[in-house]
Parts: structure tokens; sequence; C-alpha cells
């Protein structure tokens, strides 16, 4: 009788090492379709239910998302909040085709708690843009920003669907951003955001109010945003 070695790798950790070497190769990306549990369990000559755990695991890890009735998909990278980025940077930086649709754009006078954050009078005009961003032809995102009207109306002009809002800032406007205050709760779509995103109403999600500063330490943009939790996580790190 032949004695198993106990530093064996389990056969379900052999099943997620090829499913990760796949998708670190580019073999499979996101939104491609991974082997179905049968299929896998043919593959690597194991029962069902080590392909089940296999794949469990990795869908709890985000590596992949399983949806009923449809199979196993490979997910898409969360992003980490933990560097002052746009979301069409947020994309590239992780390999994705950033894309964005604008809901709404006008000029608004009656927001003044957000128009005091910005350090203008409660009666300013403000820009008020509001996107959904996706990753590929995933919606991902809503996030609504404000500006001042007074400063930056022709942003309305520009085709901000196509091109990154921080950009446009520096490059048309000298405005160069640095850093952002932010408050960060949960929530859950409305029925509203749900139909936008795509999701379930009462969907998870992450919000992030965000003052945006120039490098010269001036509040010039005001995001509400709200973050799909599952492709979002927030990530701090503490300095002594």
């Amino acid at each position: 009788m032949t004695q198993r070695n106990s530093k064996e790798e389990p056969a379900y950790r052999r099943i997620q090492s090829a499913i990760r070497q796949r998708i670190d190769s580019g073999k499979l990306r996101p939104g491609d379709v991974v082997d179905s549990e049968r299929e896998l369990a043919r593959i690597h000559g194991v029962s069902l239910m080590t392909a089940r755990h296999a794949l469990a695991d990795l869908a709890q890890e985000g590596v992949v998302e399983r949806r009923h009735g449809a199979g196993t998909f490979v997910a898409l990278p969360k992003v980490h909040f933990n560097k002052l980025l746009g979301y069409t940077e947020q994309m590239a930086s992780l390999g994705l085709v950033p894309r964005s649709r604008i809901v709404s754009s006008g000029i608004v006078n009656r927001e003044h708690e957000i128009a005091a954050r910005l350090g203008l009078s409660s009666s300013s005009r403000l820009v008020r843009i509001e996107r959904v961003r996706s990753a590929g032809d995933e919606p991902v995102a809503l996030e609504i920003c404000y500006l001042s009207g007074d400063e930056f109306s022709t942003l309305m002009d520009l085709p901000l669907d196509q091109t990154s809002l921080f950009a446009v800032l520096e490059r048309d406007y000298g405005v160069e951003l640095a850093y952002a205050d932010e408050e960060i709760d949960a929530t859950q779509a409305d029925h509203r955001v749900a139909e936008l995103l795509q999701i379930p109403r009462g969907s998870p999600l992450l919000r992030i109010r965000q003052v945006i500063f120039s490098t010269k330490n001036r509040a010039t943009i005001y995001v509400n945003g709200l973050y799909r939790s599952g492709r979002h996580t927030l990530r701090i790190r503490r300095f002594r």
C-alpha cells in the first residue's frame, strides 16, 4: 500500500491554481466562462464535490463570479481605494477598459451644503455631472460631481463620457488635484440606482463622498459616488 504524502497539495487547491494560472496568463479574462464543476471534475479526476469546493472558495475571494443558471465567470478585479485617482485611471491601472455614460449634466443653484463644502456662497451656481462608470461593459459605479459653475461651466461642452475629468482639469484649466477629504459608509441601491447599475434593488453599495482639493489647497470637486460593493474595497494604511 502506498502512503499519501502529507505535504501533497489538496486536489481543490490544484484546481484553483490551474484556474489562477489561466487568468494570470491572459487565457481567461474578466467575463470569460470558467469550466463547470462537472468539467473540472473530469479534467482533474476528482469528485464533483471537490470541484464545487474549489469554485466556491474562488468565488468567496472574488476571483470568479457564480451566476445562478448561467455558470461561473472570471470576475472583474476589485478596485482598491487607497490612492487619489480618477476612475479612468483606476480602471487603466487594472488593465480594464474604462467607459462612462453621462446620465445628466447641467447648472444647479440650490445645493447649499455642497456649495459650502466647496468654499462657495450658498447660492452659488454649480456644475453637476452625473455619470455611470463601467469596467468593460459592466456598470460598476454611479458618480455625481459638482464644481464651481462660474469657473467650470464649459466642462459640460467637453466629452466627459470619453475622457478623465482629472485629466481635463489639469490640461484645460491648469488645476492639478492633490488630496481628498472623504466620508465613507454603506448604503443600498434604490430603484433608480439599481436600474442604472443593472443590479437588484437593495443591493449593497459603498458610498464615498469626497471633497477633492487642488495642489493650491483649494476645494475643487465634490463627488458623491456609489460603488458596487462586490467590485470595490477600501484599503486603509496607517503609519505611525
